[in-house]
């Protein structure tokens, strides 16, 4: 279709299947999106690249249509893939883009061409009756494989745990895709763990090949003992133009150089991470569980210190620079049950 804001393909080029992230502009120049039938019409949607060097999605896609395209897919397949000229430099975004995971219907970007052309994919994919949809992320702090999903319903938890039983509700940040097709069909985010581990790419295979299989999911809720939830109360970043160190580094905020070890554990108010440089800086706390919230005062900076004020369970603390700066420190999240209610 000449008229499509990305190129549209219904079948692999020579080469796909066998071509690292860092080459694939090579034989995909732009954000493609394959339409591949399968035996049931009703198809799984599946984006990677979203983020550059967030490789581990490609090459489970990669693996699991070598074992499957020869004796054809049990399901037709609408696979985007994103940022490829990230990800021929190997960074979540080039300087200047817009981040192809926030732009997305609820974006604040909504006349950027990246969120005309998320519009065009949405609006393909509507007009199919999606199964699922399943986005693809690598993380580059600690962090345990998990889920992330933006309405706590059966079919969307049901989703969530073929890939692990430790499950975020997120209503922040605005313009994920993952959170658009939740609008359509059941939607997950997967965080896999860093690019570089095999680990998470063999995890992604395994979910993948359970959603290619499988007829329906079920919508009844799980045993409360089958899953661990946990909700998104706010995103901590770095002030824009404030300075900051993992080592040591004089700076306005000096973070423990092991921060990344916290994530997803249950830290009590006074947990340390780390010490003010300037004695007016202060860490931007967004609320994480509604557009309209009021953000809470998770830290408190007495003796130029840095230490949650309340109780709280981080994810995805990082000490990757560019990470902080292009996205954010961390996230903070409550434990709740499946009736969203904090525990």
């Amino acid at each position: 279709m000449t008229d499509a804001p990305c190129a549209l393909l219904d079948r692999l080029p020579d080469g796909f299947l066998d071509c690292p992230a860092n080459r694939l502009k090579d034989i995909l120049p732009r954000p493609t999106l394959f339409d591949l039938p399968g035996r049931d019409p009703k198809p799984l949607f599946v984006s990677t690249l979203l983020h550059g060097n967030e490789t581990s999605g490609l090459a489970a896609v990669q693996e699991v249509l070598r074992r499957r395209l020869a004796r054809g897919l049990n399901r037709s397949l609408i696979l985007f893939i994103g940022n490829v000229e990230a990800a021929a430099q190997n960074v979540r975004t080039l300087p200047g883009q817009r981040d192809f995971n926030r732009v997305w219907t609820g974006t604040a970007f909504p006349d950027d061409p990246l969120a005309h052309m998320a519009r065009w994919i949405y609006d393909y994919v509507k007009k199919r009756d999606a199964f699922a949809a399943v986005d693809i992320h690598n993380n580059t702090g600690f962090n345990p494989h998990y889920s992330c999903i933006s309405k706590l319903e059966p079919k969307y938890v049901a989703l969530a745990q073929l890939f692990s039983r430790l499950i975020v509700l997120f209503q922040r940040p605005r313009g994920t895709c993952a959170a658009a097709f939740s609008e359509l069909c059941p939607a997950i985010t997967v965080e896999c763990g860093k690019s570089e581990l095999d680990a998470g790419a063999a995890h992604v295979i395994e979910l993948l090949e359970a959603c290619f299989s499988i007829t329906q999911l079920p919508d009844h809720a799980p045993a409360s003992h089958d899953v661990e939830l946990l909700r998104t109360c706010a995103i901590v970043k770095a002030p824009a133009g404030a300075s900051f160190s993992f080592d040591g580094t004089p700076a306005d905020f000096i973070f423990r150089p092991d921060i990344d070890h916290l994530n997803f554990s249950e830290l009590d108010a006074g947990a340390s991470f780390g010490a003010l440089g300037d004695e007016e800086a202060r860490l931007e706390v967004l609320p994480g569980d509604g557009f309209d919230t009021q953000p809470i005062n998770y830290f408190d900076y007495a003796g130029g210190k840095i230490r949650l004020a309340r109780p709280a369970i981080p994810a995805m603390l990082t000490v990757d620079r560019r990470a902080v700066q292009q996205d954010c420190l961390c996230y903070l999240m409550h434990r709740i049950g499946l009736d969203g209610v904090a525990e």
